[in-house]
């Protein structure tokens, strides 16, 4: 008799599921990639400041600049907290409605739409910054297809590939 606890079978079987039905791997790469994707493209279109700006939204305008190395780093630890935290929601939701994990390049590019409303929208005015707009257009439209792209599909096919 076989047991599934002698090294060679359990070393396979939990390797697969890391790969196939890892919530925290469909959560990390996820997250992961989005975050870097999403503070690469910022970095490169308004400046290397950004981290400032979203330690900001916890400190408060005045304190964070005159932050330094300290500050720089809550920014990006911040920023990777709230990418993974929308991952997670991604991934908790898929679970329900399995057409998420189905229909990745679809909803992924929905949902880079949903999470640019949920930032301008809630986290900005919420957040010790206060943003509240007026948005203008052509803002709006540059944040939606940027997050389609560098938020919404990577968590949408992480959670596809570690998630299932």
């Amino acid at each position: 008799m076989i047991e599934a606890s002698t090294p060679e079978l359990s070393g396979r079987d939990s390797s697969q599921r890391l790969r196939k039905g890892s919530a925290l791997l469909a959560i990390g790469f996820g997250g992961g990639i989005a975050g870097v994707l999403d503070l690469t493209q910022a970095l490169i279109l308004f400046s290397a400041r950004v981290p400032f700006s979203i330690a900001a939204g916890l400190l408060g305008p005045d304190t964070a600049r005159q932050g330094g190395a300290g500050t720089y780093i809550l920014g990006v630890l911040l920023h990777f907290f709230i990418a993974c935290s929308f991952a997670a929601a991604y991934y908790g939701v898929s679970r329900r409605l399995r057409f998420l994990v189905e229909h990745p390049l679809v909803c992924g590019l929905i949902y880079g739409i949903l999470v640019e409303l949920v930032m301008d929208l809630a986290v900005l005015p919420l957040s010790a910054l206060h943003s509240a707009g007026p948005y203008e257009l052509h803002d709006l439209l540059l944040g939606i297809g940027v997050h389609m792209v560098t938020v919404g599909l990577p968590i949408a096919y992480s959670v596809r590939r570690f998630g299932r």
